[in-house]
């Protein structure tokens, strides 16, 4: 966004000389990046998105790539993670079956994601960050929020000169690129940071906030998906505009603690503050496919390794959960998703594994499934986990065989040990 009035002074994001408000060029190095904005040094919030970080990554790390389409995915059978500008021109967007994008994007080159090389990135980012403002609350591996007030004596500078120096920091130092956005709450900084993308940096003022959201979709509003929005649309709500002539009661009484949501952040309310780290809500694993299988024998093994994995990153983690998730994929796509509490909350993958399989009998209905998942939420303290099970006699020996393979791995890794759920047989994932 830009608000701007005569007396308004901006800098350039290039190299960072102030600008008086009506140029159209740096009148230093002549770059046409200038930021204006009447409250561009009032505003503190910032939301950081690198530019399709995983492909922007492998371009960095292989110049012949740099005009080329690239996608990152797991092959044919899977989803794309995520793809570069060039192919998204195509219409390939993250989440998307690969077949598709490739019906799309036909000349994309697709590479396998590198997990470990991204991580690494992006924590060198966040150490970056760090730098900045101890009030970093990590999103994902690739964005971020940012409380920047009261860090002007520290750096010298304004909260978004600051910004603007770290986004040329990013781009020289790592090779890659970031949109930031900027304003006075969380909300609106997100939604700033996708505005011009990619190397965008945007400003949201407090003063145009009623005025710019009047012309967005409800979509823009967090939490209002393609579900919640067929329902609004039913409704006759398309823009946020109509929500802000509705009362907060009358939107309440539809849609609930939702409608209390659309209220706020229709007129620009949000104050949640930046937090050093929020807990996570669950923690899951999951696989697509190469094959699409439907016999349950064959399911087994692989509900085994995946209830494996949450367990040991629960115990990582230091947490344990209450209700397991069950989730499931078909060949056309249709997701199944089940859930059970418990009555304990648990770190065992034993527990986690008896309960997906209970879940999964369900499902064998003779459907080829493409996807298996299994997690657990309501998450809370371990100490209050898996408690002797006085019906299950035999649950306090296979916790305390579990225990001895968790040492077993730590010790010599993770194949060092298997149960017979998993022994022999050949991964079909």
């Amino acid at each position: 966004m830009t608000a701007v009035s005569d007396k308004t002074s901006g800098f350039c994001r290039d190299c960072l000389t102030e600008q008086k408000a009506g140029s159209r060029r740096c009148r230093a190095c002549g770059s046409p990046r200038l930021l204006y904005h009447d409250e561009l040094y009032d505003l503190t919030l910032a939301h950081i998105d690198c530019d399709a970080f995983y492909a922007t990554i492998e371009k960095r790390d292989n110049p012949e790539l740099a005009d080329k389409p690239v996608i990152i995915g797991g092959g044919k059978r899977g989803v794309v993670s995520t793809a570069c500008y060039i192919a998204r021109i195509s219409g390939v967007r993250s989440a998307m079956p690969m077949f598709k994008a490739l019906e799309l994007c036909p000349d994309a080159i697709v590479i396998p994601p590198n997990m470990e090389k991204y991580v690494s990135v992006g924590r060198q980012m966040r150490q970056m960050m760090m730098e900045l403002t101890p009030l970093v609350q990590p999103l994902s591996i690739d964005e971020a929020f940012l409380e920047l007030a009261g860090t002007e004596k520290l750096h010298n500078d304004p909260p978004a000169r600051i910004l603007a120096k770290f986004a040329n920091r990013v781009q020289k130092e790592l090779g890659i690129s970031i949109s930031v956005g900027l304003s006075y709450c969380k909300f609106l900084a997100k939604v700033a940071s996708d505005l011009q993308k990619p190397r965008g940096f945007s400003v949201i003022g407090q003063a145009e906030a009623l005025s710019f959201l009047a012309q967005r979709p409800v979509t823009t509003i967090w939490g209002v998906g393609k579900a919640f929005n067929a329902t609004l649309e039913a409704d006759g709500i398309r823009m946020i505009s109509q929500l802000q002539t509705m009362e907060e009661s009358d939107l309440m009484r539809r849609y609930g603690t939702m409608g209390q949501r659309l209220y706020r952040l229709a007129r620009g309310i949000d104050d949640r503050e930046v937090h050093l780290n929020d807990p996570a809500k669950s923690v899951s694993a999951e696989t697509t496919f190469f094959d699409d299988i439907s016999r349950y024998d064959d399911l087994v093994p692989i509900l085994r390794r995946l209830s494996e994995k949450v367990s040991a990153r629960l115990k990582k983690q230091g947490v344990a959960g209450h209700t397991v998730v069950l989730k499931m994929k078909t060949a056309d796509f249709k997701s199944r998703t089940r859930n059970k509490k418990l009555e304990d909350p648990t770190q065992l993958a034993d527990r986690i594994f008896r309960t997906g399989l209970s879940l999964m009998e369900r499902e064998t209905d003779g459907a080829k499934f493409r996807l298996l998942g299994i997690g657990v939420t309501d998450l809370c303290d371990p100490q209050r986990a898996d408690p002797p099970d006085l019906v299950d006699h035999q649950a306090g020996r296979r916790a305390a065989a579990e225990a001895a393979m968790d040492k077993l791995r730590d010790k010599f890794g993770k194949a060092a040990v298997e149960t017979g759920y998993t022994f022999g047989n050949k991964r079909r994932d």
